[in-house]
């Protein structure tokens, strides 16, 4: 996590020297996750989550964006409306940091040297890398083996609007599908714990950012022409 934050501050120094428009900021929220475990709501935070972000403007409908985001999520069987889920009684943690690269697209002009008032909606998309723990479950009881990592791709649609002259406040929800189905411990990563896989091993797990981000801008006033 370290060498992400250098990575994110010497992209804020390199780039805020260029005649662009910039935005950094934060996004806080909550995650949930949907898989083999516990309820099977799409979109219900009910953990923490926060992040960092990193817009690059390259006109007012499109901007490249890099993001650094962590959260726990949570799974019970208990919450679950399945019965035989209930019936079995699993429940799991596990801690993800992800980072994620790509473009946000505007529905709308938001051209940010403009005075009048801006709103858009606005959708996301690229790939991301996940990190998290390796989990597994043995006579019922939840094993924590060695972390490693995946990709994954999320698909964000968020609404945002200029807050003051150089604050943009947004609100998003984005569902990430892991190209792993081990999120959960129900497919283990290790090969050698194969035995122990349980649930639907042909559907990937998946995870859910619900928040507000809240951006910084600064840059000169670009144009946007064609290069």
């Amino acid at each position: 996590m370290n060498r992400f934050f250098g990575l994110f501050f010497l992209i804020f120094g390199v780039t805020s020297s260029n005649a662009q428009i910039h935005e950094i900021g934060v996004f806080l929220g909550g995650s949930n996750y949907i898989g083999d475990i516990g309820k099977m709501d799409y979109i219900a935070p009910n953990e923490p989550a926060f992040g960092l972000l990193y817009k690059w403007n390259k006109s007012p409908r499109h901007s490249w964006r890099i993001s650094f985001m962590q959260s726990k999520i949570t799974g019970n069987d208990k919450k679950a409306t399945a019965a035989s889920r209930k019936l079995r009684n699993y429940s799991f943690a596990n801690t993800l940091q992800e980072i994620s690269a790509g473009l946000e697209f505007d529905f709308f002009n938001f051209d940010l040297h403009d005075s009048k008032p801006k709103v858009t909606p606005y959708l996301y998309s690229g790939l991301s890398y996940l990190r998290y723990d390796g989990l597994y479950f043995t006579d019922g009881e939840l094993k924590k083996g060695k972390a490693h990592g995946s990709l994954a791709i999320p698909i964000v649609l968020g609404i945002k609007g200029r807050l003051m002259d150089h604050l943009i406040l947004g609100v998003e929800s984005g569902v990430r599908f892991a190209l792993h189905d081990d999120l959960d411990g129900s497919n283990p990563y290790d090969k050698r714990l194969t035995a122990l896989k349980f649930g639907n091993t042909k559907s990937n797990d998946w995870y859910v950012f619900t928040g507000f981000t809240l951006t910084y801008t600064f840059g000169n006033k670009p144009c946007f022409c064609a290069d």
